[in-house]
Formats: structure tokens, C-alpha cells, sequence
């Protein structure tokens, strides 16, 4: 029998696909999980067992927490990444690096096809298939989902009618987790108009009474909490614990999906937009101003070439290049407070602080210039103005 990886994650759609390539293609299957935060040990026990019992010859779970960190969370805290100024790329980031990885394991066991349950509406089927195509343009592809045009009733009866009498009752909200955020999906979100209730989040309100926290950032990464010292990865992991509890991160991401039609997604995402916001504070007190115009355009770039699963362009590769150099003085402190469904950047300390230097205090004293010498500066800088508007007046 012919060899077919499947990237697996124990819902309707790829349970679908297991009973479909096992008796329509007759192929023997080997189903793979790409943990990037979003699966507690006993949900992956349960994934793996629901697998078997689907009738796959192997099950695999990868955990590659800290390559997504290392490969695409830190540049997008470098870049300050915010889809349309709101979304931190929750779940859309990880697509790419789980496909890179179902490949490998692909290559790694001489596997003819990979298969996927993407339907053929959304945006993961182009991140899944470009990463795929590129990386592996000699191994087929196989969607059922998408080639068959399947109803989730469809799928529910073919697997009743395979001896699988599992509930396959769906949830009024679809939840997808990873460490840089959870996405929410509703019936509100398919509207243009209607708000997430909040009980459609994961993360409920726990917490009253407001917490001052410090973060510890080195050269741009995130580094401690209140005064201990982590891995980056730990760090998040703490600072979600502790700002998910205040129900922090909630919105709403309205953008235009790869394949060009309009959509909204809710998503909570305490550590990445704390993350986000504190360490766009720390580099506004210690880079200079074409520093930050320049990151902010290649951060935007990158951002978007990432969601729309152009991470192996080499462009991406130069940009994280000029963000890495970026990072050298972003070291320091940031004070934050949280409080119920938001927090305030209260502020930072650095060696590296731009206002502390000697030539003055804004709005109070200039220690480095004379009255004349602003007045001739100002004199100068209005030149172009006036030749301007007296050719034109």
C-alpha cells in the first residue's frame, strides 16, 4: 500500500479523511499533530487514541513550540506585527510552520502523498499547499474536503455509515489555540454587525482588583517577569497565565482573506498584545525616528506576507535581517498594569533611553542650542515652504 501522511488534529474534517483515503484510496495512513501550543498532554492522548481508532497505521505528535518561536514570534515582536492594526496573527502564522513540518515527517518515512482537511473556502488550504508545493513539489496533494464539496452533514453521515458512531454534535463557537492566541469563531462573526459575547472566549474574567507588572525585554525579546529571568517561550506562557485572567486581548479582526473575499474572526491573545504593545513603548524611548519609520513599514510587510503564507519568499528572510539589527538597544524595562479587559504601558526604564540624554527636556529647556540658534534652525527649515508658496501664490 501507498504511503499518505495526513496532518491530523482529531476533528470532523480530518476523521473524514482518514476513513475516506483508508477505504476509497486504499492507502495506508499516518496521521501527524504539529502542537504549536494549543494541546494540553491529556488532549493529545485523547487526539491520539480517537486516531487509532479511526483506523491509521501511525500517529505522531510534534512539538515545535520553540521553532515558531525562534522562526516567526520573534520577528513578529520585533516588527510589532498587527494584522489591519488589530490582529498579532493568532493562529494564521502557525499554518505555515505546521506544514513545513507534516513535509519532513513526510520525506522522513517515504511517503507518496500528503493530505490535508482544509476546505476549499478559507485560507488554509493556500498556506498548507504552497509550503507543500514548494518544499515537495515531487509528493501529491490530496483534499477531500475541498475536491468532494463536503457538508459537515455529509462527512457526519459518511462516518455513521463507516461504523463510527461518534457525537459529532458541533460547538456554537470554533476554537482554535496556539501560544501567540486564541481565534473565536460564531455565528456572530459570520455577520457584519454582531459582537462576540463574552462567553464565546475561552479565557473568562477571574481578576478585579488591578496588578502591576514589570517586563524584562533584551534586545528585543522578551526575557522576564517581574524580576525572574525565563526563556522567551516562558516568559509568554507566564504572561498569558497571568493577563488571560483579566480577560485581556479581546477583538474582533475584519480582513481580506487570501483568496480575496472579506471575513471576521474574534480572537483573545493577552501575552501577544501586552508582548506587542510593551515592546512598541520600549522602542519608541530608544530608537530613532527613521528606525521606527522603516520597522514599521517592513513590519507591516511582514505581517502580511506571513498571513498569507509567503514565509518562504526570500524577502522575508532580508526583512527579518533588518529587524534583528533593529533590536540592539531595545533592552530594558516596561511597567504595566492590567485591570479588567485591558491594561495600560505605564512606562519603561533603560540604559538605552533617548530622553535621558543631556541637549534638553521637551517643552521645558533647551541645554545645547541658543535662542538664535532656533531661531536660524526654524528660519532655514521654513525655506522651501516660502519659495513654494510665493511661486505659487
Amino acid at each position: 500500500m501507498k504511503k499518505v501522511v495526513l496532518a491530523y488534529s482529531g476533528g470532523l474534517d480530518t476523521s473524514y479523511c482518514v476513513k475516506y483515503l483508508s477505504k476509497e484510496k486504499k492507502l495506508e495512513i499516518h496521521s501527524v499533530l504539529i502542537n504549536t501550543g494549543g494541546f494540553s498532554e491529556a488532549e493529545l492522548e485523547v487526539i491520539e487514541t480517537k486516531a487509532y481508532q479511526m483506523g491509521v497505521t501511525s500517529h505522531k505528535s510534534v512539538n515545535i513550540l520553540e521553532d515558531f518561536y525562534q522562526k516567526a514570534i520573534k520577528f513578529m515582536i520585533y516588527g510589532n506585527v498587527l494584522k489591519n492594526n488589530t490582529y498579532p496573527l493568532s493562529v494564521s502564522a502557525e499554518r505555515v510552520f505546521q506544514a513545513i513540518e507534516v513535509v519532513n515527517y513526510a520525506k522522513s518515512i517515504g511517503a507518496d502523498y500528503i493530505a490535508h482537511g482544509s476546505t476549499g473556502a478559507g485560507n488554509d488550504q493556500v498556506r498548507f499547499d504552497m509550503i507543500f508545493q514548494t518544499v515537495a513539489p515531487e509528493i501529491e496533494i490530496i483534499t477531500p474536503i475541498r475536491d468532494l464539496k463536503l457538508t459537515r452533514q455529509e462527512e457526519i453521515d459518511y462516518l455513521k455509515e463507516n461504523g463510527i458512531e461518534a457525537s459529532w454534535e458541533k460547538s456554537k463557537y470554533s476554537i482554535n489555540k496556539g501560544i501567540w492566541g486564541t481565534s473565536v469563531g460564531g455565528i456572530e462573526t459570520l455577520t457584519s454587525h454582531q459582537n462576540l459575547p463574552s462567553e464565546a472566549y475561552p479565557s473568562q474574567l477571574q481578576k478585579q482588583e488591578p496588578m502591576k507588572i514589570t517586563l524584562h525585554f533584551k534586545k528585543g525579546e522578551l526575557v522576564g517577569l517581574n524580576g525572574k529571568l525565563h526563556s522567551p517561550v516562558d516568559a509568554i506562557m507566564k504572561l498569558e497565565e497571568l493577563a488571560s485572567a483579566y480577560a485581556i486581548g479581546r477583538d474582533i479582526h475584519v480582513g481580506d482573506t487570501i483568496i480575496g473575499i472579506k471575513g471576521r474572526v474574534g480572537f483573545e491573545a493577552a501575552a501577544a498584545m501586552v508582548t506587542i504593545k510593551a515592546h512598541h513603548m520600549l522602542e519608541k524611548h530608544v530608537l530613532s525616528k527613521w528606525q521606527q519609520y522603516w520597522k514599521e513599514q517592513l513590519g507591516n510587510w511582514y505581517g502580511m506576507l506571513m498571513h498569507e503564507g509567503q514565509y518562504l519568499d526570500p524577502v522575508m528572510r532580508n526583512i527579518e535581517s533588518f529587524l534583528t539589527d533593529s533590536q540592539k538597544t531595545v533592552s530594558g524595562k516596561v511597567f504595566v498594569t492590567l485591570m479588567p479587559y485591558h491594561f495600560v504601558i505605564d512606562g519603561i526604564d533603560s540604559k538605552h533611553d533617548l530622553m535621558k540624554s543631556e541637549f534638553g527636556e521637551y517643552g521645558e529647556m533647551n541645554k545645547a542650542w541658543t535662542a538664535d540658534d532656533a531661531k536660524g534652525f526654524i528660519k532655514i527649515l521654513s525655506t522651501q515652504n516660502k519659495i513654494y508658496h510665493n511661486v505659487n501664490s
